[in-house]
């Protein structure tokens, strides 16, 4: 069985799915949920461990050989997203069955477990396969169920931010499959490996800077990259809370590792960095991801779209390490990839707690809370700290792999503004506290109280995992070191 863990790391998910939707009712599909969610995460932290001792996995599909086949190839830069995967369902998960209950029709709810288990297949399929196009199948598998998420939410809007991510999604998959297109035609095969042996004889030819054009545009817009970020605020605002934790923790950081696989893994750092004017162009495009996103997100009234706002801002902080290209500036990029997923996912899901209390979460809503919910406000507060930098969480870790990179390539202007940007974040972070601390309580807050035990362990739990993270950075800035190294040596 355990050479076949590769494929189970997919088909596990959709065969839950599959049963999710067959029995429909909430309390079996919940159930579901919950037993896939733990079988991928021992399934990914089996194949860490395997790549730790063993090296690289190659796992063909049917038998077939790499050239004519699907080739699943495991190495430690998708281990570790396929663990912050599974990781972040598994906690995801007991949290689910109350707050689903809340936010979604009782007719829906079936549906939602067997999509969200389809988006949890498609993105674990997107981290784990080695071939250029099966890596679309996968990225349109998960982007369909996850408009069908996005849509199942009661607010009306949601069905408005469902089209909006639909419409960007597929410029974005199209852009993307044609670019696999043209470097199918220059190197006659779609396996990653066997194309970055191949581009190094045509790599200067048209078709090819043209290729890795569609498959930058492309794959940025499922990141939501500035300004190409139009469907995220949206999306997350809107979406069921469960939805929103889990797109916000997992969906853009997957297609990151994508983009950070073709771009020096698949065409190379030499050649994306070195020949080409990528550096300057993705440097600018993260600051102004930093300071844009982070000065919009001050003036939201809705708690949910400020933050969704300081997601795109803290995706440039990912994009800016790897716009740096040497492996401090990888692996503060690729830490922070880590590390924001913990924190954001602590941070919606301790909303999904308020909006199951509260009916709203609005800043008028949520004013004073903090007194009747102290121990989530607590831990979305941690987090907050997190999402800042201050030493002792994992945020601060993150950042200061990214000063360090800036100044050991000589920009101190670069050091210098992601300080800088860290006190943008103090505004609206300072924000949401005076609001939930310092403020009369509301009539809805009024009577809220803490979210029940198997919503409060989960929050609680990723907050703690902040500060833990903060402190030991082994498994976080360890293995995200050892990932960047091996991304900057490519596969050729």
């Amino acid at each position: 069985m355990s050479e076949h863990l590769p494929a189970l790391q997919v088909v596990v998910p959709l065969f839950g799915a599959l049963l999710a939707a067959l029995v429909r009712r909430p309390w079996p599909a919940w159930l579901i949920t919950v037993v896939v969610s733990i079988a991928v995460l021992v399934i990914s932290a089996m194949l860490l461990v395997r790549v730790l001792d063993e090296g690289v996995i190659s796992y063909h599909l049917g038998g077939w050989d790499p050239t004519i086949g699907i080739e699943y190839r495991v190495d430690i830069v998708n281990a570790l997203i396929l663990l912050l995967v599974s990781a972040v369902a598994a906690v995801i998960a007991p949290f689910a069955r109350l707050s689903v209950l809340s936010e979604v029709p009782e007719d829906r709810i079936g549906w939602f477990y067997s999509m969200y288990l389809v988006a949890l297949a498609g993105l674990l399929g997107i981290a784990i396969t080695g071939d250029a196009f099966n890596a679309f199948v996968f990225l349109e598998v998960s982007s369909l169920s996850s408009y069908a998420l996005i849509a199942m939410g009661r607010d009306r809007r949601a069905l408005v931010a469902a089209y909006q991510y639909l419409i960007m999604g597929t410029i974005g998959a199209t852009f993307y499959v044609i670019g696999v297109g043209l470097l199918y035609t220059m190197t006659g095969t779609l396996n990653l490996g066997l194309i970055a042996d191949r581009l190094a004889d045509v790599e200067s030819t048209r078709s090819v800077l043209v290729a890795l054009a569609f498959i930058f545009v492309g794959i940025s817009l499922k990141l939501a990259l500035f300004p190409l970020h139009y469907w995220l605020p949206n999306a997350y605002a809107y979406a069921p809370s469960v939805a929103t934790v889990f797109l916000a923790a997992t969906a853009t950081k997957v297609a990151i590792y994508l983009f950070a696989r073709f771009v020096f893994s698949v065409f190379g750092a030499g050649f994306v960095f070195a020949d080409l004017p990528v550096t300057p162009v993705l440097v600018t495009l993260s600051v102004a991801a930093i300071f844009g996103a982070a000065t919009v997100a001050v003036f939201q009234s809705d708690v949910k779209r400020m933050f969704a706002y300081s997601s795109v801002g803290q995706i440039g902080y990912i994009t800016l390490g790897l716009a740096l290209a040497t492996v401090t500036g990888l692996t503060g990029g690729l830490v922070h990839l880590l590390n924001h997923a913990i924190i954001k996912a602590a941070i919606f899901m301790g909303l999904g707690a308020v909006f199951f209390r509260v009916g709203g979460i609005e800043f008028k809503d949520i004013a004073g809370i903090g007194r009747r919910m102290p121990i989530t406000m607590s831990a979305i507060g941690i987090a907050c700290l997190s999402l800042i930098g201050v030493p002792g969480t994992a945020g601060f870790v993150s950042k200061w792999y990214l000063i360090v990179a800036s100044i050991e390539v000589g920009w101190w202007w670069l050091g210098f503004l992601i300080v800088l940007s860290s006190m943008l974040t103090v505004l609206y972070v300072g924000r949401f506290f005076e609001c939930v601390w310092f403020r009369e309580p509301s009539p809805e807050a009024a009577t809220a109280t803490e979210p029940p035990f198997e919503m409060l362990v989960p929050i609680c739990l990723l907050a703690a995992a902040t500060v833990y993270f903060g402190i030991d950075t082994e498994l976080t800035a360890g293995m995200a070191q050892r990932a960047a190294t091996a991304l900057l040596e490519g596969l050729r």
